[in-house]
């Protein structure tokens, strides 16, 4: 199944408008589409807000300036992400398929699982959640278009962690 249509700034007329068609289309393709990953539902994160628009669309549709900066506000849009914002959904609902790899790794704390849909070099990361009564969720936590270094780090991960798997 191909990718959904690219989201091409050209196609809009300023940036606000643009921006705001990026987050309609996050909220009823991601936010509010009830996706599921392996029988758990996938959230959003809403707070804090910024320019009002949640939290989580931003990772979706921009960067850090630099690893170490952690503010918000000073994320910068980046085209190629934005483009895809639909992309999220459909590689979190075609995980399964031909194509597209998923795994489980650790980030620090977190147990993450990264979908790389591999033909278009597109990644969606999500982290494991438990809840207080027991039932999990994912968390979405970006998504992005890998570089050559990225892939080759992907690559030896998704192996080494299908490998233990069948152990």
């Amino acid at each position: 199944m191909p990718p959904p249509e690219l989201m091409l700034l050209a196609s809009y007329p300023d940036w606000a408008i643009y921006e705001d068609a990026l987050y309609a289309a996050y909220l009823e393709t991601v936010a509010h589409a009830g996706l599921v990953f392996r029988g758990d539902p996938v959230k959003v994160r809403y707070m804090p807000e910024s320019k009002r628009k949640g939290y989580g669309f931003w990772h979706l549709i921009s960067e850090a300036p630099d690893q170490g900066n952690r503010d918000e506000d000073e994320r910068i849009p980046d085209l190629r992400r934005c483009e895809r914002v639909r992309w999220v959904a459909w590689c979190i609902q075609n995980a399964h398929e031909a194509g597209f790899s998923w795994w489980e790794n650790e980030r620090g704390r977190e147990t993450h699982v990264v979908i790389w849909a591999e033909e278009h070099d597109f990644a969606v990361v999500l982290a494991k959640r438990l809840t207080q009564q027991g039932p999990r969720f994912y968390l979405l936590k970006t998504a992005y278009c890998l570089r050559s270094h990225t892939i080759r780090k992907f690559t030896k991960e998704r192996d080494a962690w299908r490998a233990a798997q069948k152990d």
